[in-house]
């Protein structure tokens, strides 16, 4: 198996994109640190994989906007687990709207948590991964952070400040033996777009050259490769899973 006695923490993991991912690094021997915002999301992950392959992952909730929170919550994991080898920032949110109708709260509560959230579990796992030497750094951007979109400033500025946060953590951290990378995901079927208006989905896939939504298996699919030892060679990089919206 590709993570046979690795450690993965993934963020966001409690459904959609971030739950494919737990799932898919377990599958392949991976144990699981669940991270979700709330502790019923984060067990119902947890109690699957346990399920399907015997005892792999622990849940555990917090705000990952919360520096001090994250980095008791890390120290937790480590006590659990004993490393981290693996980190997926996939925790992210929306509060969209045009930016002049945009609240100060909208705007803060998306970028602490897409961007400072990822900063936040980063920095906590900085030194172990340093200290053993190897490590994976995975941060789930968005084709927002791209091309822009219009209505999403605080969404695409955060997710923009991801993809240059990844670029940072690659150059900080290469000597050390740890990569670091970002995936940007396009249109994927999950309940952030399973709301989107019939017309609206239509426009969009029309404008997609895979003419459909991508699958968080997509997206787990990706993070699967920058994980394993396959992608030793690649840090700093931005692999767009988006059907070919933005080539």
């Amino acid at each position: 198996m590709r993570f046979g006695n690795q450690v993965a923490i993934v963020t966001g993991a409690g459904r959609g994109i971030g739950h494919a991912i737990a799932v898919r690094l377990a599958s392949e021997g991976a144990r699981i640190a669940v991270v979700s915002r709330t502790e019923l999301n984060a067990n119902r992950t947890a109690e699957e994989i346990n399920a399907q392959f015997a005892g792999l992952a622990k849940a555990y909730a917090v705000d990952v906007a919360e520096q001090a929170a994250v980095k008791k919550l890390t120290e937790q994991i480590l006590t659990d687990f004993s490393r981290v080898d693996i980190l997926v920032n996939n925790a992210g949110l929306t509060r969209d709207g045009l930016s002049m109708r945009m609240s100060e709260q909208d705007w803060d509560v998306v970028v602490d948590t897409n961007l400072k959230g990822a900063f936040n579990f980063i920095q906590a796992v900085e030194r172990p991964m340093i200290k053993q030497r190897s490590g994976r750094i995975i941060n789930i951007a968005s084709v927002a952070g791209i091309i822009g979109n219009a209505g999403q400033a605080n969404y695409a500025a955060s997710k923009a400040g991801l993809i240059g946060l990844t670029k940072v953590i690659a150059r900080e951290l290469a000597s050390r033996g740890i990569t670091s990378n970002a995936v940007a995901p396009g249109f994927i079927s999950t309940d952030m777009t399973q709301d989107l208006p019939e017309a609206l989905k239509a426009g969009v896939i029309g404008q997609i050259p895979l003419g459909k939504f991508g699958e968080p298996a997509d997206i787990a699919g990706a993070v699967a490769f920058l994980a394993s030892a396959e992608a030793a060679y690649i840090t700093g990089q931005v692999l767009t899973v988006d059907g070919g919206l933005v080539m």
